[in-house]
């Protein structure tokens, strides 16, 4: 067996044994996890500026005889939303048979409030008050076959965590929401493919507690199946094989034929697994802190003989996943021109919130003049003749043949240069720079 692998089984052996039986750390880790619940629980100021929009869009609805009702949607109707986190979801519910929900809903809203429509398989709002509020029409339903749009089930999903949820455990998905959200693996959107506030509810509704549940995660391996309601024999089997690629497969009590992890990548899922091993081998407040890219912190960590790269972008306007994923897109090109232009990337991360930040930390050199492009064998006729009529000055060597060309960069930061004013990156944000 290799040290490395040595050192991790050694080390899974001692997370067993100190954590799982050592009843001293287990009692310190119960009072740090105490302490931190009563930090992230939301202000009542911030439930009753809620109360008081739901109350004012009723108002409305009622006054413009629309036959709709406004309620809370997500964390705000589970009460599992988090201190300082000030989104809020509200569904306005319109009755079965009602007709270009989004255009009646945007018509009456503008009447009192100053709202943005987002673009989506179904159009929202976006209010910014002291809070920002996403008002999402959808027609009242009581079974997912009636659903007319993927909105429309987001209410049935409230009502079954709410029937679910045990006292207590809206502390533990603030607590697991909290954690994934400082790990980065929080969101189902498309740029994070990490855990969902529903897939967080659901985890916890199935394991009883956060504890319980990064316990039971640090021994998980692709496929982890979890079927609360016991809908299907054989998940894998029977469940769409599009929808099981994740490897976390939970049958959706509400909705049987869907995994409510589909989302979910592996890199996210071994991220997160990662991070309840380190936890558990050091429990920390640590790591309930979201820590923002911070140029100067990163600056301190640059070594001689590396620069860094660091950039913040605006994103487009429209629904986040959306822009999200364009911002992505425009990271990765940056990503991979820096690789194919031979600059050598030591670390990158990216951070796409409230601040849409990234960097580079890049081996601070000058490339030389010349590079040397790997043509096929001398054997393959063919691809040889390709190879040179593609390349001016060719050679060979070992029986293979090689071209030299003239590097068009040499330093990084004039391929950036360049790259900023790329068709393919202005295309996915409004503007970029590098700091």
């Amino acid at each position: 067996m290799c040290l490395k692998r040595y050192n991790l089984v050694m080390s899974h052996t001692k997370l067993r044994e100190d954590f799982y039986n050592n009843k001293h750390s287990n009692n310190n880790m119960k009072k740090l996890l105490e302490k931190i619940k009563a930090k992230l629980k939301p202000e009542k100021e911030v439930i009753k500026e809620i109360d008081t929009t739901i109350k004012k869009v009723n108002n409305l609805l009622k006054k413009e005889n629309i036959k709709a009702e406004c309620v809370k949607g997500g964390s705000t109707a589970k009460g599992t939303f988090l201190r300082n986190d000030y989104d809020a979801d509200l569904f306005v519910r319109f009755e079965k048979g009602s007709k270009n929900i989004s255009d009646v809903l945007e018509k009456t809203l503008k009447k009192e409030f100053k709202i943005e429509r987002v673009h989506g398989s179904r159009d929202y709002f976006q209010m910014k008050n002291k809070l920002l509020y996403e008002i999402v029409p959808v027609i009242k339903i009581v079974s997912y076959k009636e659903a007319e749009n993927v909105t429309d089930m987001s209410p049935l999903h409230v009502d079954y965590i709410n029937k679910k949820l045990k006292k207590g455990q809206t502390d533990e998905i603030r607590l697991a929401k909290k954690f994934c959200k400082s790990a980065k693996v929080y969101g189902a959107e498309s740029y994070i493919k990490g855990f969902s506030g529903h897939i967080l509810d659901l985890l916890i509704i199935n394991y009883g507690s956060f504890e319980k549940l990064i316990k039971t995660a640090v021994n998980w391996k692709p496929k982890v199946i979890i079927d609360i309601e016991k809908h299907l024999k054989n998940p894998i089997k029977e469940l769409d094989s599009s929808k099981t690629h994740s490897p976390l497969i939970i049958v959706d009590p509400v909705q049987p034929n869907r995994n409510a992890a589909a989302a979910l990548n592996k890199e996210q899922f071994d991220l997160f697994i990662e991070r309840c091993k380190q936890f558990l081998m050091k429990p920390s407040e640590e790591f309930f802190k979201i820590k923002k890219l911070d140029k100067e912190k990163i600056k301190r960590k640059v070594l001689s003989g590396e620069e860094l790269l660091f950039f913040e972008a605006e994103p487009l306007k429209g629904k986040k996943d959306v822009t999200g994923s364009k911002l992505l897109k425009a990271y990765k090109h940056i990503e991979k021109e820096l690789q194919k232009n031979d600059f050598e990337i030591k670390k990158t991360e990216w951070e796409f919130q409230e601040k849409n930040r990234f960097y580079f930390i890049l081996k601070k050199e000058k490339l030389s003049e010349k590079k040397t492009l790997t043509g096929p064998p001398t054997e393959m006729k063919e691809a040889v003749k390709e190879f040179q009529k593609k390349h001016k000055k060719t050679f060979v060597e070992k029986e293979r043949i090689y071209a030299e060309e003239k590097r068009e960069y040499r330093l990084a930061k004039d391929l950036i240069r360049d790259l900023m004013k790329d068709e393919y990156v202005k295309e996915r944000v409004v503007k970029i720079k590098l700091f």
